[in-house]
């Protein structure tokens, strides 16, 4: 894992997500599974649907930063893709009936955030994956 930025970008990733996926569920207590205005956690609204997202996002990173070097930087473009998609589109939904995962300013900067770096780490790194075998 020391050797390549994609497995080692996926693990702490990973765990950040899945850290964050848990605590919110603390914050959440009361609040609609689809609530469009969440609970803060520090400055990130979140809602339980949000949680889940989370810990499901967290778990493919974490899963994929143990696996292999392949999987981690297949795992880290998709997800680095995913966010942008969501950064951009939560931009319009922050005051929309629509919000369903309670996005807020603060969520949509570290969703562009996290996809610009997962997307540079895995678009750019890790290019000559050795290959797999058995």
């Amino acid at each position: 894992m020391r050797t390549s930025p994609n497995r080692l970008l996926a693990t702490i990733f990973g765990a950040v997500y899945l850290l964050v996926g848990v605590l919110g569920f603390f914050v959440t207590s009361g609040i609609g599974f689809f609530a469009t205005e969440g609970r803060n956690l520090i400055i990130f609204e979140v809602n339980p649907l949000h949680n889940i997202i989370h810990l499901a996002i967290g778990g493919a990173l974490l899963f994929a930063g143990m696996t292999s070097v392949a999987v981690a930087k297949s795992v880290n473009t998709t997800v680095g893709a995913v966010y942008l998609l969501v950064g951009i589109v939560g931009l319009f939904l922050t005051s929309s009936a629509l919000n369903i995962i309670a996005l807020n300013g603060a969520d949509n900067v570290l969703h562009l955030a996290s996809a610009l770096l997962l997307l540079a780490v895995g678009l750019s790194q890790d290019r000559a994956v050795p290959a797999r075998t058995a």
